[in-house]
């Protein structure tokens, strides 16, 4: 929404960072209302540690600027993108943040974008906490209309993906995910997309973070069960109290969370099949700066079934860095809706809950000839495969690849498949309706029941 510039202050002869609202956004009296929601956000917290300072606010040229202090080290994110961080390490930087989270909810302030990239370091590595221009005050009118979802889709609590308001129980979600990515390395709902993302905050259960990392012990699951609880008020009381229980969890002495040993003579094969990850799936929604998933939303919570609610939810979920923010109204078929859901599950490794509702999505998407139809069927294949179905996945693999033409991943499965399931064939690939069709060549391969 506006650049960030270091700054002299020729008064006080110190360095300063200085916020400057766009020229497209200094016309726009939201845009300025809540760039001084922000200043106030801030300057509310000014005198508590580990906020970054807000020094004075004022306009250029009829643009609205910030003046705060100057934050050397970088951010979290940029530290985390550079290397794994050490557990002592992201345990104190959790327990600074958590002290300026739980002195902005004294304040009346909610964050509402708690974030890596929202954290910022100074030179003796302490964390400070910045970009309060999504935050919701107590007693400022509301800026955000029902309905609107705003924050960063990996770091998204469940009731606001839902656009319900965002509470400091939200905060403590955000703080919670963090934390999983500050001890194991990767968010715990992470996807290809932030519309997956958002839609595994709202749906899959909560993961393990000690397969992740071995060496953590397996009390940190517990905490992050309530840490990332779907229902607000199953988690933490306050941030010092989540990061409280992590630090007691991480000095539990623990000898079960060492790695696993897989038997050697074991079918390989079937272990790699029955519990990788997707490699490769894809769905049609853009990764560009923004990413709309209104229509997503919408489909999970019911909304265009309730009297006078509109289908679609106004959605602005940045990615990983992302500080704008904006809202738009979409729509989208059912097919792209199921597409989207089914990969959530396949994310979170359900594969067999996944199955039903891609098959739908490919009935639904069958003919239309979009990006849609072929990513969803390519899914179908995969959640096939990763059940341990050779049925049906050559014949899913055609019908994507003829959409949108070669493709590694594609090439990928095939092969797998053809590892996995041949000599013989296959049977029943999917005729135009969804039925079982007639196998490719000879004999029978190993699938099971027909249906999804």
């Amino acid at each position: 929404m506006g650049e960030v510039y270091r700054a002299t202050d020729s008064v006080l002869e110190r360095t300063v960072a200085v916020k400057l609202l766009s020229d497209h956004y200094a016309s726009q009296e939201d845009a300025r209302a809540r760039f001084r929601r922000e200043a106030l956000a801030a300057a509310r917290l000014s005198a508590a540690p580990n906020v970054v300072t807000v020094f004075d606010v004022a306009e250029h040229r009829g643009r609205p600027l910030i003046v705060m202090e100057y934050l050397e080290g970088g951010s979290v994110y940029e530290r985390m993108r550079d290397a794994r961080i050490p557990h002592e390490t992201a345990l104190a930087w959790l327990e600074q943040v958590a002290v300026a989270i739980d002195r902005a909810h004294e304040n009346g302030v909610v964050h509402r974008d708690v974030k890596p990239a929202n954290l910022l370091l100074d030179d003796e590595g302490n964390v400070h906490v910045s970009d309060f221009g999504i935050a919701s005050t107590s007693g400022a009118d509301a800026l955000t209309a029902p309905g609107t979802v705003l924050g960063t889709a990996g770091y998204l609590a469940p009731e606001q993906a839902r656009g319900e308001p965002a509470t400091a129980a939200s905060d403590l979600y955000a703080l919670g995910v963090v934390a999983f990515e500050l001890l194991t390395g990767r968010r715990p709902f992470a996807g290809d997309t932030p519309a997956t993302e958002a839609f595994a905050h709202l749906n899959a259960d909560v993961p393990r973070a000690t397969p992740f990392d071995p060496t953590l012990p397996t009390a940190v699951d517990d905490v992050f069960q309530s840490a990332l609880a779907k229902e607000p008020q199953a988690r933490p009381a306050n941030a010092q109290e989540l990061v409280r229980r992590l630090r007691e969890a991480l000095e539990t002495e623990d000898t079960t969370s060492a790695p696993t040993v897989v038997d050697a003579g074991a079918s390989a094969r079937t272990l790699v099949y029955r519990s990788r990850r997707p490699r490769g799936a894809l769905i049609a929604l853009g990764t560009t700066g923004l990413l709309v998933v209104g229509f997503l939303v919408a489909a999970l919570t019911g909304a265009g079934d309730e009297p006078g609610r509109d289908a679609s939810r106004r959605v602005a979920a940045s990615t990983a860095a992302a500080s704008e923010t904006s809202a738009t109204t979409v729509s989208a078929p059912d097919g792209a809706v199921l597409n989207a859901h089914g990969y959530a599950l396949m994310q979170a490794g359900d594969f067999q809950s996944a199955l039903p509702i891609l098959r739908r999505a490919v009935l639904s998407l069958k003919g239309d000839g979009t990006l849609t139809e072929a990513y969803a069927s390519y899914n179908l294949a995969y959640a096939r495969f990763a059940v341990g179905r050779c049925d049906g996945v050559t014949g899913l693999l055609s019908r994507s690849e003829g959409i949108q033409g070669s493709r590694a991943e594609i090439d990928d499965l095939r092969h797998q498949w053809q590892s996995r399931c041949a000599p013989g064939g296959e049977v029943g690939d999917e005729g135009d309706d969804g039925k079982p069709g007639k196998g490719h060549g000879q004999g029978k391969g190993k699938g099971g029941s027909q249906d999804g």
